[in-house]
C-alpha cells in the first residue's frame, strides 16, 4: 500500500466501497464472492493483502439494523399489538435481509477508507 509509486486519480472511497470497486482505479471488483475480498485487482494490479476489515462492519451493521428493526417492532407494538407470531414473521426476514445487505456496503467502505487514508498496523518509532 505504500509503495504505489503510480499517479491515479483520486477516487471518492465512498462511493467506490458501496459500489464494490477498487479503491485506486475505481473500476476492478474489490470482492471475488459476497463477502470475500479478491487477492488484487484486475484493472490496475493493486493487492489487497493490505486490507483487513475485522469486525468493524459487523460491529456498524448490528447497531445501525438493530436500532432500525427494534425501533420499527416497539413501535407496531405500541401501536397495532399484533401477537407474538407476526413479529417473528415480520422481524426475522427483514433483519436478515437488511444485515446481508448492509453488511457487504459497509465492509467495502471501510475498506476503501483503509486504502485512502493509509491505516496499518502500528509502528513503533525508534527515533533512528
Amino acid at each position: 500500500m505504500s509503495d504505489d509509486k503510480a499517479i491515479w486519480p483520486p477516487i471518492d472511497p465512498i462511493s467506490a466501497g458501496l459500489h464494490g470497486r477498487c479503491p485506486r482505479c475505481g473500476e476492478g471488483q474489490l470482492f471475488s464472492g459476497f463477502l470475500t475480498l479478491g487477492k488484487r485487482c484486475a484493472n490496475c494490479g493493486l493487492d489487497y493483502s493490505y486490507a483487513d476489515a475485522g469486525d468493524g462492519p459487523a460491529v456498524f451493521v448490528i447497531l445501525i439494523i438493530g436500532f432500525i428493526v427494534v425501533g420499527l417492532a416497539l413501535w407496531m407494538e405500541v401501536t397495532l399489538n399484533p401477537p407474538l407470531w407476526l413479529h417473528f414473521l415480520l422481524w426475522i426476514p427483514l433483519t436478515l435481509v437488511l444485515c446481508l445487505g448492509a453488511l457487504r456496503l459497509i465492509k467495502g467502505v471501510l475498506l476503501t477508507l483503509q486504502y485512502r487514508n493509509k491505516a496499518a498496523e502500528g509502528r513503533l518509532d525508534l527515533g533512528e
